[in-house]
């Protein structure tokens, strides 16, 4: 887990954030999620985007999808929203076991396949939370700041 990992209760949802277009399912999907709320916000207060920013951003949302996907069963909900100088990644998905960050090699000192995506999330993420949920399985969210 990311050091400064936290766990909380889920909040209930209200009625001003429930989406209006279909969930990304896929890696692919969430960023252009991203990438689309990213835009209309730059768009919207007449700022330029960062695209190393963006970037980061779309990296985030690409890695807890596919984890959500690996490791959880698949997404069960994605959410994005800009506020202030930062995006905010909320990736759901059926299991209630923690993410870990893996040692990249074996306990014989072979090289592991794959095991970057969470410390990825937790390096570029300003903030990162775990919530468990009322039905089961949890939420991870991540702030990456645009800026």
């Amino acid at each position: 887990m990311c050091d400064e990992h936290r766990t909380e209760a889920a909040p209930e949802l209200s009625v001003a954030r429930r989406r209006l277009r279909p969930r990304p399912s896929k890696p692919a999907e969430a960023r252009r999620a991203v990438e689309r709320a990213v835009s209309e916000r730059c768009r919207a207060t007449h700022t330029p985007c960062d695209a190393q920013a963006l970037s980061d951003a779309l990296l985030v949302a690409s890695e807890l999808t596919t984890n959500a996907i690996l490791h959880g069963g698949g997404v069960t909900d994605f959410r994005v929203t800009v506020e202030g100088r930062g995006v905010c990644v909320s990736v759901s998905d059926g299991s209630a076991e923690l993410p870990v960050a893996k040692a990249p090699v074996d306990p014989h000192g072979r090289w592991r396949p794959g095991g970057h995506g969470w410390p990825i999330v937790c390096r570029l993420a300003r903030d990162v939370r775990v919530t468990d949920l009322p039905s089961g399985g949890k939420c991870i969210t991540a702030v990456v700041p645009l800026s």
